[in-house]
């Protein structure tokens, strides 16, 4: 999946799952997504905690103990800021993907199982290959 969105990845934008915790002030809040697309500028401050306003895309691949905060708080405050947000629910084998953030959260999503495709919005525009999921 990193593979996948880092070739369709914003211009100056990285792909990574590096132990990176991104501020998000308004809310509160950090977390540190399971995969992550952001802006290289994100990482011009100092330390391992960087602004959640460089990110193009999280995502977040769910077990047992974290479902509940990937479908709820995560989505909650990601769903104000990060233009797309992947949840890989891998017990309902599922993907789903959030786009067109609000300051009430996102306004559209759409759900495959494993195995078919799931189109990605811009600023990537393409279609993920779920077949390995």
């Amino acid at each position: 999946m990193r593979k996948q969105l880092e070739a369709h990845a914003p211009e100056g934008h990285v792909a990574d799952v590096a132990p990176f915790v991104f501020r998000f002030p308004e809310a509160g809040r950090a977390y540190g997504p399971d995969l992550y697309v952001v802006d290289e500028s994100g990482f011009e401050g100092e330390g391992r905690h960087l602004d959640g306003a460089a990110l193009s895309l999280v995502a977040e691949f769910t077990s047992v103990s974290t479902k509940d905060v990937d479908w709820h708080e995560k989505l909650d405050v990601y769903g104000r800021l990060v233009p797309v947000h992947l949840v890989v629910d891998m017990q309902d084998s599922e993907i789903t993907c959030f786009r067109d953030p609000s300051p009430h959260g996102y306004r559209s999503r759409t759900t495959v199982s494993f195995g078919e495709p799931l189109q990605v919005p811009e600023p990537f525009g393409f279609t993920l290959d779920t077949t390995d999921f």
